[in-house]
């Protein structure tokens, strides 16, 4: 567990650096700047849904052949997925470029964010193929044990995003001010530049598990059904996911207006920052049920996923802390806006109290992804988000008349009860009985 999780956590620690990277600079621009991110990036979470459902997908299938000492089957599984995953990022980037401000005004950004914001947007959106592919290559690499080589990648991203982005928005040197424009460009070339770390070590390193030759590029439709068969379900599942905070960002828009918008984006970076470590772990715990089902060892895979609970749960307890008591401070490193501040914090608070429960749910819900099973946690998700969560948060803010406090009070609730379903059906173990 900790040889995998160590460059997990390290490497989604580094992918929650973009995210907080950019609010940092893009804040100094003003509160309309700040909410164009956070709707912006709303929406990138579907991208992301699709990236995180084909990693899946090559993570279970790639452990598995590993465990079952089976490398070129393995690298042959890995090529299937990169190939579907170009033919899908066509359509995302082509509806991004084209409906980028119609995007924004859906999300109940007023005419001047839009105004500001479509370009930020349609570069985000645009470039989707890089986030897709970053998040692939690494699942691939996770899959074979190779965390060590995901974390490398986003270590190069990260800091090329760190540069750039101050040097774009504000024109350093030789470089333009671009602005908000800025901040997407730099997003966009340090991913860039770690999907290009990627393919090199992928494709002509020869000290990897994943080797790739000729016959690993015939399209093989049987294979790639099996791996659609997983990551739809996957896909599917960190859709109704995201889709629900998509919701709660329109409601906390249309309900409490710019400030309360900007704020609860600033929380939601912060949150993210701190979720994605977990998520880490929780990765581990998906590649070590792979691969001891691959090779036979049920009881060790359960084993490894119980101890990996205990360590998120640990963590995120300190994280918990850390969040409800020191709120405002760490809000106030990103916006002295009164309003922002305000919203921001009591964000902050309110959701860092459940946060207990979101490292518990995360490792269950990873490690029956792991297994090959993502149709339990994608059933999960859509009762806690679609069934609890959205029609608790309206009928917070709309019903009862709580104001934006009630969208945020309906967060650390679903997460709640979606640990304590993950857990049971975690311990019913029907997930050691799946093929892949």
């Amino acid at each position: 567990i900790v040889l995998l999780a160590i460059p997990m956590i390290l490497e989604l620690s580094l992918e929650s650096v973009f995210a907080v990277v950019d609010i940092f600079f893009v804040s100094k621009l003003g509160s309309n700047a700040t909410q164009t991110v956070g709707l912006t990036e709303s929406v990138i979470t579907i991208v992301y849904s699709v990236a995180i459902g084909l990693s899946a997908a090559a993570t279970a299938v790639v452990a598995r052949r590993v465990g079952e000492k089976n490398p070129s089957a393995a690298s042959h599984a890995g090529m299937q997925a990169l190939i579907m995953a170009i033919f899908v990022t066509v359509i995302v980037s082509g509806v991004g470029l084209i409906f980028a401000p119609d995007i924004l005004r859906l999300m109940g950004a007023t005419p001047d964010v839009v105004r500001d914001g479509a370009s930020f947007t349609r570069i985000m959106l645009g470039s989707s193929l890089v986030i897709i592919l970053l998040f692939l290559i690494n699942g691939i690499f996770r899959g074979a044990g190779n965390a060590a080589m995901a974390m490398r990648s986003l270590i190069i991203s990260s800091l090329i995003n760190i540069i750039l982005c101050p040097a774009l928005i504000n024109g350093w040197g030789p470089l333009p001010a671009l602005g908000l424009k800025g901040a997407a460009i730099a997003t966009v070339i340090g991913r860039g530049t770690g999907v290009l770390y990627q393919c090199y070590h992928l494709f002509w390193s020869r000290k990897n598990t994943i080797s790739f030759s000729k016959e690993h590029f015939a399209i093989d439709f049987p294979l790639m059904r099996s791996l659609i068969k997983i990551a739809w379900p996957a896909t599917f599942q960190f859709i109704v996911a995201s889709g629900s905070w998509i919701i709660l960002a329109k409601l906390v828009a249309e309900t409490g207006g710019t400030h309360a918008s900007a704020g609860y984006q600033v929380a939601i970076r912060n949150m993210v920052f701190f979720i994605l470590p977990a998520w880490g772990l929780s990765n581990a715990a998906a590649t070590l049920v792979g691969q001891n089902l691959g090779a036979k060892q049920p009881l060790r895979a359960e084993q490894s996923v119980l101890l990996t609970t205990k360590y998120n749960a640990i963590f995120m307890t300190g994280v918990m802390l850390l969040f409800v008591f020191f709120a405002t401070p760490i809000i106030s490193f990103f916006t002295k806006v009164p309003e922002d501040l305000h919203y921001g914090s009591l964000a902050l608070r309110v959701l860092g109290s459940g946060y207990i429960f979101y490292g518990i749910g995360m490792v269950m819900v990873q490690s029956l992804n792991g297994a090959g099973d993502t149709k339990t946690p994608t059933r999960i998700n859509l009762l806690c988000f679609w069934v609890f969560q959205v029609p608790l948060a309206y009928l917070l803010v709309k019903g009862l008349h709580v104001g934006v406090v009630g969208a945020f009070i309906s967060i650390p609730l679903a997460e709640s009860v979606l640990a304590l379903t993950a857990f049971y059906y975690f311990k019913k173990g029907k997930w050691k009985e799946i093929k892949v």
